[in-house]
């Protein structure tokens, strides 16, 4: 019984449907939801919002990127022998700058989800600190025993050819962000 009132609604929704050509219908009978039909058929007050032309605004946010030029990230640079350790080391000293070197592995999903993270950092601090990355797969053991690393991801602080702090990134990449600020604040 229940299933032949549903056949009669559905019937009756078609019907009225069909004697208003303007109402779409979809399959069962049903109106489209009120996102179809807004995308099918554009309201009258539509037609009174103006909008700025495209190249004007184009070419004021092209000004406003030359304005600023600030990176909105760095690429962290890959460290893959003890010697370009040692030279990124020595160039930071002459320079006075820290740098901060991300410790991490290929197969390791934290360090991955953190890498572009960090990357947006080392925007921020750009050009006051540089960043590195190593990957401890490509480098020899004896580079990862000299900078204590034991687990992965680690972010390490290092001024003066000394490592000053290190932060493990073992939890949330948001959380090791903040605690890579708060150790980059307090060196600064």
């Amino acid at each position: 019984m229940a299933t032949s009132a549903y056949a009669a609604t559905v019937a009756g929704e078609a019907a009225a449907a069909a004697a208003s050509p303007s109402r779409r219908v979809l399959a069962g009978g049903r109106p489209p939801p009120p996102c179809i039909s807004f995308l099918s058929k554009s309201p009258s007050w539509c037609a009174s919002i103006s909008l700025p032309p495209g190249p004007r605004r184009a070419a004021a946010a092209a000004e406003e990127r030359v304005e600023e030029e600030e990176p909105t990230w760095v690429e962290l640079e890959p460290i893959g022998s003890e010697q370009q350790l040692e030279r990124a080391l020595a160039e930071a000293q002459q320079l006075g700058l820290p740098i901060v070197l991300l410790w991490m592995a290929s197969w390791c999903r934290k360090c991955i989800y953190l890498k572009p993270k960090l990357e947006n950092l080392a925007a921020e601090c750009y050009p006051r600190i540089r960043f590195y990355c190593v990957d401890v797969n490509a480098v020899p053991q004896k580079l990862v025993n000299r900078a204590g690393v034991t687990k992965m991801p680690s972010i390490q602080l290092w001024s003066d050819s000394q490592k000053q702090a290190e932060v493990i990134g073992g939890h949330k990449s948001w959380l090791v962000i903040d605690d890579v600020r708060r150790m980059i604040d307090q060196e600064e």
